[in-house]
């Protein structure tokens, strides 16, 4: 079935393509979306991943983890629950890998939900430096703090800031941003028809590109000399990226431009993207803000509590650097900053609760291991009726010592539970259940 475009959608392309591209482009929408999995490194090796997720189709060309895929409701995978992979449009796969993130980098993700350019960024980081992921509204920041848990990703700060009072803060702090903006979201008409045609227009398009021009403005502040900056949207009006782009280098003449891209649906497989990338030169201005490195922070007994169990738990120590607020212990990642002022969600990995003198570990904690890592294992295969109970919620039988223990499906863990004389005790968040 044709797909109804906006009438001045369809003659801002008339003029912006050439003439014998427009049958090829305007057709894209008379066919489903084109979709995709990247693989979760972090949770694996590329090869053995490929190996147990069955609904992998030809690789994307532009990211070494990407593959297409023609699988409905990839969210009701188990593969899904247990973080092997995330479903990301490939041409939106493009972005990341421009940066050319590092391990022991500092890289910020302006606007970051609900996670895919992120945790991208993430599997190239391998744990190794400080990941901002940042997202301005906080319904959409508590998704994308559920996909760096879910994803087991243990180097994140989730915040919920202002660009500019981000900027205030971080001055030259970033080796890396990226700047994935609110755009009016042509390449979004397949994917979620409804609210894209809904909400565009042309007046749209033009306060989109002057938000993304602020946002623009405010990131310049925390990149450092030397540092590279993605921006990237998924639209195709010239106000948003070629213009935006040429605005901003004319607005900035430390920053150079490296590489520029845009990928429209009809040439490439894939619903489209744009994006640009830009050095600051090494000699540019040097903006530096003081910031404190937060230190290890924890009660004595909270302490113990915790080490008590990771002895049970870990076969060896997991935590290193161990912060306390009201009771919640968390892993911080090496290097990152003290974030009291900030509206953070996450930070590094959520150990677990300590109630009455016992500590009680958390989700994050299990999805952030690997089941080679821990004492206590309850192992099954994908095949096995237990695991779709467990994710129901339901209790299992198991002869396992008693104790807390980690519930993998195929060595990979989907959660906790805790076992007592024989049947383990859910403990998957009731807001998963199946």
């Amino acid at each position: 079935m044709k797909m109804q475009l906006p009438e001045k959608f369809m003659q801002r392309m008339q003029k912006q393509l050439p003439e014998n591209e427009w049958e090829a482009f305007f057709a894209v929408y008379e066919k489903k979306p084109v979709k995709g999995v990247r693989l979760n490194v972090l949770k694996g090796g590329r090869d053995a991943l490929k190996a147990k997720i069955p609904f992998l189709g030809d690789p994307v060309e532009w990211e070494e983890n990407g593959f297409y895929t023609d699988r409905e409701k990839l969210g009701l995978s188990l593969w899904h629950d247990a973080g092997l992979f995330y479903s990301q449009e490939p041409s939106a796969m493009k972005v990341a890998p421009l940066l050319d993130v590092q391990p022991g980098e500092r890289v910020l993700d302006l606007c970051s939900a609900p996670g895919g350019k992120g945790t991208q960024l993430a599997c190239a980081m391998q744990g190794d430096g400080v990941l901002v992921l940042n997202e301005p509204i906080f319904s959409r920041a508590k998704i994308l703090s559920q996909n760096v848990e879910r994803m087991g990703i243990k180097n994140a700060v989730v915040v919920c800031e202002l660009p500019e009072n981000l900027s205030k803060r971080f001055g030259g702090y970033f080796d890396k941003i990226l700047v994935d903006a609110p755009c009016s979201g042509e390449g979004m008409f397949r994917k979620n028809a409804e609210e894209a045609l809904r909400e565009w227009s042309e007046e749209n398009v033009e306060a989109c590109a002057l938000r993304q021009a602020r946002i623009l403005n405010e990131s310049v502040k925390m990149l450092k000399s030397g540092g590279r900056l993605a921006y990237s949207t998924c639209t195709f009006s010239l106000e948003e990226d070629e213009w935006q782009v040429e605005n901003f280098l004319n607005t900035h003449p430390e920053m150079r431009l490296i590489t520029s891209e845009k990928l429209l649906p009809h040439t490439c497989k894939g619903e489209g993207h744009f994006v640009a990338v830009f050095e600051k030169s090494s000699t540019a201005e040097r903006e530096i803000s003081r910031i404190k490195t937060a230190m290890p922070n924890v009660r004595r007994d909270s302490e113990k509590a915790y080490r008590e169990f990771e002895k049970q738990f870990f076969k060896s120590p997991f935590a290193k650097r161990i912060y306390e607020t009201d009771g919640t212990l968390y892993e911080l990642p090496d290097g990152v900053f003290e974030w009291k002022g900030l509206q953070v969600l996450r930070v590094g990995v959520r150990l677990g609760d300590v109630r009455n003198g016992r500590f009680e570990p958390s989700h994050s904690l299990a999805m952030a291991t690997r089941g080679e890592d821990c004492k206590n294992v309850v192992s099954l295969s994908e095949t096995d009726a237990r695991v779709r109970g467990y994710l129901r919620g339901e209790t299992i039988a198991v002869e396992i010592p008693n104790g807390w223990c980690l519930v993998c499906v195929d060595g990979y863990p989907l959660g906790l539970g805790k076992a007592v004389n024989g049947t383990v005790k859910n403990h998957f968040p009731k807001a998963l259940r199946h």
